[in-house]
């Protein structure tokens, strides 16, 4: 049995200042084998010469130069789709990287478990600037998850758990999935993911690292997760899943249930994010109205959400003196209230 192939994709828009620490970290991976795909969109700043200068370096690397900027869910979905030809599929931003030894960590779990079809693990953010943080390197302790089990926990939590450097898929099942959805935007990596888990198991590399993160000032999502409360990331995220359940059919039979799990579940963080403006006494009104209508969007029925009881005592309270009132009193508040809501939905069920 030879080495196990991995063909890794880089985007890069105007990132090539970073460009070559990400390409670095594929290039030193032992045990595999790599090709990389380095695919400027248009960047006209210099980034493409940069990429030039890696692949004549080393004939493992590759340059797609775009003569127009296409969007990076377009450039997701060519590094993906169109390149790949070996046994697994990692897509990573330019300003990102790979800890030492993640891949062949990844092709060990695939090899154990033929029915796992997408590789997971810890991602490491650290600042630009400041040195590179050490990673856990191994051994790492192999977690399987049934593809489903895994995604109702995604639904239940209504949130993305893995970095995109950080996962790597069976390029077959890639192939069979298809590319990203241009509709989800900054969401497009969670209902990947969700997508795939539909066709096999998940597996996570514990007690390890397997990408570092790079925080500065030009990440892409940043913006889009902050603005106005976070509730633009709200909606994306429950876009990912709408998505996602439109697309499974009839391969998810607790479709309706998996809506309306997600759909509280992010209604009830827009709303904690209400009740804890009141506390640190910094309201936003317009943020807040939005979040608010948000919830209100997501389920019909918000007074049945402890959170809703929750912010309608922090309103009662008025802004100033839920500032002034320690949080603890609050919060103790707010847990009582959780637990009679959760005591009268056991007794409606019976339980």
């Amino acid at each position: 049995m030879g080495l196990p192939t991995f063909d890794v994709a880089i985007p890069c828009y105007r990132y090539g200042t970073m460009l070559p620490t990400a390409v670095r970290s594929v290039l030193d991976q032992e045990s595999v084998e790599v090709r990389i795909r380095i695919i400027d969109d248009a960047s006209g700043d210099g980034s493409a010469d940069v990429a030039r200068e890696l692949a004549a370096a080393d004939p493992r690397v590759e340059v797609v130069e775009h003569p127009v900027n296409k969007g990076h869910i377009a450039t997701f979905t060519e590094g993906v789709i169109d390149f790949p030809t070996g046994d697994y599929t990692l897509l990573m931003s330019a300003d990102d990287a790979l800890t030492p030894g993640a891949l062949r960590r990844a092709a060990d779990l695939f090899r154990e478990r033929p029915d796992v079809v997408l590789v997971y693990g810890n991602a490491i953010y650290w600042d630009d600037g400041e040195p590179m943080p050490t990673a856990r390197t191994g051994p790492a302790r192999h977690i399987v998850y049934d593809g489903r089990d895994w995604l109702r926990r995604r639904f239940a939590v209504g949130a993305n758990c893995a970095a995109s450097p950080a996962v790597i898929t069976r390029t077959e099942t890639q192939q069979k999935a298809g590319g990203y959805d241009a509709a989800c935007l900054h969401t497009s990596d969670f209902e990947m993911w969700m997508r795939l888990s539909l066709y096999g198991s998940v597996g996570f590399l514990a007690d390890v690292d397997q990408a570092y993160c790079r925080g500065h000032g030009e990440n892409m999502s940043v913006e889009a997760e902050e603005r106005n409360g976070g509730v633009g990331d709200l909606r994306m995220r429950l876009l990912a899943c709408t998505v996602l359940l439109d697309k499974a059919g009839v391969m998810l039979p607790d479709a309706d249930k998996l809506d309306r799990t997600v759909r509280r579940r992010l209604a009830a963080d827009a709303l904690l994010r209400v009740s804890r403006s009141y506390d640190k006494g910094a309201r936003d009104e317009d943020a807040n109205r939005q979040l608010v209508e948000f919830a209100r969007e997501a389920v019909d029925d918000l007074a049945s959400l402890p959170e809703w009881h929750a912010l309608k005592l922090r309103e009662r309270l008025g802004p100033r003196v839920s500032h002034a009132v320690s949080p603890l009193v609050i919060t103790a508040a707010g847990r009582r209230v959780r637990q009679i809501w959760r005591d009268r939905r056991l007794d409606r069920a019976g339980v």
